[in-house]
């Protein structure tokens, strides 16, 4: 990986933070985000100096906040004049349903919609640097999703189901840019990293009748390091050169739901995801009900 430049997002701790630093030790100059500049700087100096490569850098960005991802955009771009590989990590867990300042429901926007505008608004650098990589970070959760498009879970709330339906999300928009990059050098990949001890995942836990499953649940966890494995592979193997639009398991490729490979779904998610993102006006969307 030496003289690539990767952008790590939600790099200040748990499988973000263990993938800037496999990175790290392979070479790489690495730009990382998360929202706290403290937390953030103290993470850079932990990496600087257990792997010797000081070409790490941080940049911050609040992932609920679109202009702020907007202006990441442009910091990366003033940053670098190329960038190798990009992983969409940062994600968050909601127990209750929150909205953002822009009114959208917090999930959906922070796990799939800022990740969304980061990654389009950066497709011109990564197509000027290919061969490049895009890569996903989902979940198998996105398997247990029985009704999809209620993408911001106006229906009803649990935050079970708001993050499966943001993950899901995230595995369809890989597919979908998969599909529009054919031909530019640009590869995109999802991939599942494994149940790994987590602050997100504990949180998932974090009600009076399921904390006390948390201690005996971590056993049969994973590290930060070892769900880094898949996402590292993917960013960094000669192996996959070339490989685009799947979704990946322990290294492998492997099967999604039937769900994520619907393209009438998948259409919608992207006119809804330019519509939420202000990039089409809603009087425009006359497409969400077409695949493409």
């Amino acid at each position: 990986m030496q003289g690539k430049v990767c952008l790590v997002t939600g790099a200040s701790r748990g499988i973000g933070r263990a993938t800037v630093e496999g990175l790290a030790r392979l070479g790489a100059t690495v730009i990382m985000t998360c929202r706290n500049r403290e937390v953030g700087e103290a993470t850079r100096r932990e990496i600087i100096a257990a792997t010797g490569n000081d070409r790490i850098t941080l940049l911050l960005a609040d992932f609920a906040d679109q202009d702020d991802v907007r202006r990441l955009v442009d910091e990366v771009k003033a940053a670098t004049p190329r960038l190798d590989v990009l992983i969409n990590n940062a994600g968050s867990y909601f127990l209750h349903r929150t909205q953002t300042a822009a009114g959208l429901e917090s999930t959906f926007e922070v796990n799939h919609l800022a990740q969304f505008i980061l990654t389009t608004g950066l497709l011109d650098l990564m197509e000027a640097s290919a061969p490049a990589r895009i890569v996903i970070v989902a979940s198998e959760a996105h398997q247990r999703v029985t009704d999809p498009e209620d993408w911001e879970s106006v229906k009803a709330y649990n935050g079970l189901t708001a993050y499966s339906r943001s993950k899901l999300a995230n595995v369809m928009f890989g597919y979908d840019l998969a599909t529009r990059l054919e031909g530019t050098g640009v590869t995109v990949n999802s991939c599942h990293p494994g149940l790994v001890q987590s602050d997100l995942l504990e949180g998932g836990f974090n009600r009076w009748w399921l904390k006390w499953l948390w201690p005996i649940a971590t056993r049969f966890m994973i590290t930060p390091a070892e769900g880094a494995t898949t996402v590292l592979h993917l960013a960094a193997s000669p192996s996959v050169e070339g490989v685009t639009g799947k979704y990946f398991k322990k290294m492998r490729a492997a099967t999604s739901s039937l769900l994520s490979h619907d393209a009438v779904v998948g259409a919608r998610l992207w006119n809804i995801s330019l519509r939420l993102t202000g990039q089409l006006p809603a009087a425009a969307v006359t497409g969400e009900h077409i695949s493409h």
